[in-house]
């Protein structure tokens, strides 16, 4: 299974002729080139810590949650507060004008806006940028020169993408996926529930949540339609949870994880042990349902997919996206752009995006440039009643899985279209990516080795 990543806003969308390097030397490819510190503009970016401060975003309020501070123990700015029932999801935007937050000159006709938006795109992008001149050619990479404006060295530029200087789920189930212990024709899986420290991007101060096995979303546990499940789960909070897997159909209604249902929770300590059937196959979840407002918010989530006997749905690529919208913001995997992980893929491959939302709020999902082809729903395989879209709303507690298939390259961007959940004045965060089409399978393992060198 790959596991993906994304990028920008479409390069072949933008009618900016190539930057004329006789006018503007430092435009040039080479100048490019040079300013990334990268050897003969290969993929193999050389990586230096990342230096530009971050931009404010807006603070947007939700209720009821509790008020989380970062690990330091002071409040961060920018964090969701708690407020009565009933507060409207978003909160006022604030109306001024911020400062331009990488010290640039404001081009005639632009605000402080421009400029805040495009260092959070530049942060997103790092030092990428070069190895996409021999991915997509000269005349795209003298766009992408002038949208980032690289005539304007900027330390982005020697810095790995944001997405890759946090942890990130779908770089942990690529390199250290979750095995299970055998047990005769049992899977068993261990994870710990623990008190963390999470970073929701590069730039902001890490926050005290919760995660399974030190992570948050939770590793993927990953089945076989038809496996005999045991999931042993060890409490390490200073409280007490339970577990549900959302959406399997158990044999034994004990095993549901619904305290005082079907379950006493588990205190700080102690273990419990959950054992049961794969039946139903697809996508479906793990996550916390005791005081599960607070806990599910504030990390206690994951992904469960059981894999469909003769899947019909074939995909050369995957990529688990959960949605939260809670403590941290707007997440997509437990981070707001530009630390969220692109979705990658080449010419001729068809990706399968597995959407669950473990959030409060519907999030309607679009994707610029390319039609998806919803082919389940919570697990079920829609069959004829496949559609395609490309704007689909996830309800909370609902999974879809879509299908694209790629057949042009290009950069694409991939967000909530709640406007509110994804822009503000200092530019695009919260439930943005993109989708990175490259012309060849080789540029997208060039690019995950880049990432994780």
């Amino acid at each position: 299974m790959g596991q993906e990543t994304s990028g920008l806003g479409p390069i072949a969308a933008v009618e900016t002729a190539e930057p004329d390097a006789a006018e503007h030397p430092e435009l040039s490819r080479r100048g490019f080139l040079r300013g990334a510190a990268l050897a003969g503009g290969g993929i193999a970016a050389a990586t230096l810590a990342a230096c530009a401060p971050g931009a404010a975003q807006p603070v947007w309020t939700y209720g009821p949650v509790r008020t989380t501070e970062p690990a330091n123990g002071s409040p961060e700015p920018g964090a969701p507060t708690a407020t009565p029932a009933g507060t409207p999801a978003a909160s006022a935007v604030p109306t001024a004008t911020p400062a331009p937050t990488n010290g640039g000159t404001i081009p005639p006709g632009w605000s402080s806006h421009d400029l805040n938006a495009r260092t959070v795109v530049r942060r997103y992008v790092g030092n990428l940028a070069p190895a996409f001149e021999g991915i997509y050619g000269a005349e795209a990479f003298g766009k992408l020169v002038k949208i980032l404006g690289a005539q304007e060295p900027y330390p982005e530029l020697t810095a790995k993408p944001a997405f890759v200087q946090v942890p990130q789920l779908v770089l942990n189930d690529l390199l250290t996926p979750l095995q299970p212990e055998l047990d005769g024709d049992t899977k068993v899986f261990r994870l710990t529930v623990d008190e963390i420290e999470w970073q929701v991007d590069e730039l902001k101060p890490p926050l005290a949540v919760f995660g399974y096995n030190g992570q948050w979303p939770g590793p993927t546990i990953r089945v076989n339609q038809g496996d005999r499940v045991r999931a042993i789960f060890t409490n390490n909070l200073h409280e007490t949870t339970s577990v549900h897997f959302h959406g399997v159909e158990f044999d034994d209604p004990f095993m549901d994880g619904v305290p005082f249902v079907s379950q006493e929770p588990f205190a700080p300590g102690e273990e419990f042990t959950y054992e049961f059937i794969a039946r139903n196959p697809g996508s479906l979840m793990y996550h916390s349902h005791h005081n599960a407002t607070d806990q599910v918010g504030r990390g206690l989530l994951g992904a469960f997919v059981v894999d469909r006997r003769n899947d019909p749905n074939k995909a050369d690529r995957e990529y688990v996206w959960i949605s939260n919208d809670a403590v941290g913001g707007f997440t997509i995997n437990g981070h707001g752009f530009p630390a969220v992980v692109p979705v990658l893929a080449a010419v001729g491959e068809t990706v399968r995006i597995r959407f669950m939302n473990e959030g409060n709020m519907m999030h309607p999902w679009h994707s610029h440039g390319y039609t998806m082809r919803v082919v389940e729903r919570d697990g079920h395989d829609l069959g004829s009643a496949a559609f395609e879209c490309d704007t689909l709303g996830v309800n909370p507690g609902e999974r879809f899985d879509a299908l694209i298939t790629a057949d042009r390259p290009g950069i694409w961007a991939f967000h909530c279209h709640i406007l509110p959940h994804v822009e503000g004045l200092d530019g695009m965060f919260g439930m943005v990516t993109s989708l990175i089409v490259v012309p060849e399978k080789e540029h997208v393992d060039a690019i995950v080795n880049a990432l994780l060198a």
